[in-house]
């Protein structure tokens, strides 16, 4: 989903920036008004903080679906805005935005992309989330060779001595996922946390305590207190057991899914009015004191705001209408129904019923 930089910046009516649930669903009131976009999100899939935080936790006040997990809302949003062939540039941050003289906004991320936009949506929740990082002396040179911050379900560790750090669902999932018999099964893997417990799933849990019982993976209750090294290459993780004894962890490979933290990051420095780090908009399009750039979802703040999935819904629909005066100056912007409208289900590729 992710789109190669280019040295010439690609045109486009709108840039969301954050690919969460509201991100996901401003795509769509922009598509459904004519305008195309592209997003932007630092973390490698679409789903923001639903996806990292809590992808298996139900929700249950979205309307008209009694329940459904975080990963199922995201599955949905992306199959309804599927017609609009909206291109992803995942696992890069928005580092500038930048106001040209013809009112349009240079935007440049920290993949080099460079995006020239009529408007902008800033969807960011309560920021970029940044993994956790394990600091211990001479570990960082290792980055992207040997260690990774998560493991992207296109890596390949087959055959790899990995040790896996971390204690919630995505740490155990990705422990046992690589623990499992097949092509891409690990020679080992061992799962390392603090103490002998989690904070996954009663399902995950169990299925971690059959692995450890078989032997399929192992699990080590300790913390990490230094790194060995030869030649150049990482060779085992130094740790302190819960028992109080020290120990070598060999590897190949270190996995670190600790948890991630929510930073602000570049957004505060685009000069954008801000209350508590949030940014101020008005409540007619959610549009910030810069014209041309909205706020939508836990990144905005206004008199009565309620930080609910449903009410960035809303926000997103308004805006895509203050958006699309923007981008369509001097014509009128009708209000049409997805019901009834022939534009509409041509855009969405449906057929109407007949009556």
């Amino acid at each position: 989903m992710t789109t190669a930089a280019r040295n010439e910046p690609i045109a486009t009516d709108a840039v969301v920036i954050g690919a969460g649930p509201v991100g996901l669903f401003q795509v769509f009131e922009l598509g459904l008004l004519g305008l195309h976009a592209h997003v932007v999100d630092s973390l490698p899939v679409a789903g923001g903080q639903c996806i990292e935080l809590y992808p298996d936790k139900p929700i249950y006040d979205i309307p008209g679906t009694p329940a459904c997990t975080a990963r199922e809302l995201v599955a949905r949003l992306l199959t309804q805005i599927a017609p609009f062939n909206t291109p992803f540039h995942l696992g890069q941050q928005v580092n500038s935005v930048q106001q040209r003289a013809d009112g349009r906004f240079h935007i440049e991320t920290s993949a080099g992309l460079q995006l020239l936009a009529k408007t902008v949506f800033i969807a960011g929740g309560v920021g970029s989330f940044q993994p956790r990082r394990l600091k211990l002396d001479g570990l960082a040179p290792f980055e992207g060779r040997q260690l990774f911050y998560g493991a992207p379900e296109t890596a390949s560790f087959a055959g790899r001595h990995l040790v896996v750090i971390g204690d919630d669902e995505a740490a155990l999932t990705c422990a046992l996922r690589l623990a499992s018999p097949g092509p891409t099964q690990a020679a080992s893997v061992t799962l390392m946390h603090r103490r002998d417990e989690f904070r996954a799933t009663a399902r995950t849990i169990e299925q971690l305590r059959q692995a450890r019982a078989s032997n399929q993976m192992q699990f080590v209750a300790a913390q990490a207190t230094g790194i060995a090294q030869s030649n150049g290459r990482l060779t085992a993780l130094q740790v302190a057991t819960a028992d109080g004894s020290s120990r070598s962890l060999p590897l190949d490979t270190l996995l670190v899914l600790t948890g991630l933290s929510p930073k602000l990051g570049p957004i505060a420095d685009w000069g954008l009015a801000m209350e508590r780090k949030q940014l101020v908009v008005d409540t007619e399009k959610f549009e910030t004191g810069v014209k041309g750039i909205f706020a939508v979802g836990d990144v905005n703040t206004y008199p009565g705001k309620k930080k609910l999935i449903l009410c960035g819904f809303h926000e997103a629909a308004l805006a895509a209408f203050g958006a699309a005066a923007r981008v369509f100056p001097g014509q009128p912007i009708h209000l049409e129904y997805t019901t009834t409208s022939p534009r509409l289900h041509r855009a969405l590729g449906v057929t109407p019923e007949a009556g």
